[in-house]
């Protein structure tokens, strides 16, 4: 293995919360192993409400390619953060943490059960542990490093965290672009490397009572079933649903650069057909 394919390092667990600190259940797991049905079953069977910690699930007039809850599953059961945001704001993990402390503490009070269901691994680990105190993102700055990322690939921006920070560039993988960009931004607002923010917060204690169930399908059927989504998703009408937000004036709005979005912009530009997008999201 090469530097860049390395596992990411382990860092130690941490502390358990404390036990006046409200229960809930995260449920984790990557793109189409079936979060989502399980959450909703959870939440049937424990009289418990959905917490969405998905970055693409936030946005409003993003349907098709954001695999949502259907009209018909959140009538079923009570859903939170999902469908609330402008496709032109951008979330940081922070402002989700907050929300979904807010989301958590109204259905603790109805007496029902969170159930946090979601992919968006920065997202899970800023409501479970917190994040560190940094500068706000600077859309400047991020827009200049993620078209680094776009012109140089995600390796080279890897290898510019590691010339800074070694200790940060063994704990996030090079493919984790989203998570690389965070760190060089942290460097360059801050002046310190990533590594010594994130030690002076500690992240050594839980701030909620959870139970965290993994969702992990065997791989070859896993990629199977992201197959058969991304088919589902172009034949669903996605290009229709980007040509209509391009339309709108969204076309370098933050939510666009979801998974598959990109893709149907590509064909709408004649760059690509729909088999080559649909192969480049699955």
């Amino acid at each position: 293995m090469t530097r860049r394919e390395s596992p990411a390092k382990k860092r130690p667990l941490p502390a358990a919360a404390p036990l006046d600190a409200p229960a809930l259940v995260v449920i984790v797991g990557p793109t189409a192993s079936g979060k989502t049905a399980l959450g909703i079953e959870l939440a049937r069977e424990l009289g418990g409400e959905v917490v969405s910690a998905d970055s693409q699930q936030v946005y409003r007039h993003l349907e098709i390619g954001t695999a949502k809850p259907t009209a018909r599953e959140r009538a079923a059961v009570p859903h939170h953060l999902v469908d609330f945001a402008e496709p032109t704001e951008s979330l940081s993990a922070g402002s989700y943490a907050r929300l979904a402390d807010e989301a958590i503490a109204a259905i603790g009070a109805r007496g029902r059960l969170p159930i946090v269901v979601g992919g968006t691994g920065l997202w899970i680990r800023a409501l479970l542990l917190g994040i560190a105190e940094i500068p706000p993102a600077d859309a400047a700055l991020r827009a200049r490093l993620e078209a680094l990322a776009e012109s140089k690939g995600r390796a080279a921006l890897h290898d510019r965290l590691a010339a800074i920070d070694p200790e940060s560039a063994a704990e996030i993988p090079a493919a984790n672009a989203v998570r690389v960009i965070r760190a060089l931004e942290i460097h360059e607002l801050t002046g310190e490397k990533p590594s010594v923010v994130r030690a002076r917060h500690g992240f050594a204690k839980l701030r909620y009572r959870a139970r965290v169930f993994g969702i992990s399908p065997p791989r070859e059927a896993l990629y199977r079933r992201i197959e058969r989504r991304a088919r589902a998703m172009f034949e669903s009408g996605l290009v229709e649903e980007v040509r209509g937000l391009v339309a709108c004036g969204l076309r370098d709005a933050p939510a666009l650069k979801a998974l598959g979005y990109p893709q149907a912009l590509e064909v709408i530009d004649g760059r690509a057909s729909v088999e080559q997008a649909i192969a480049a999201t699955a």
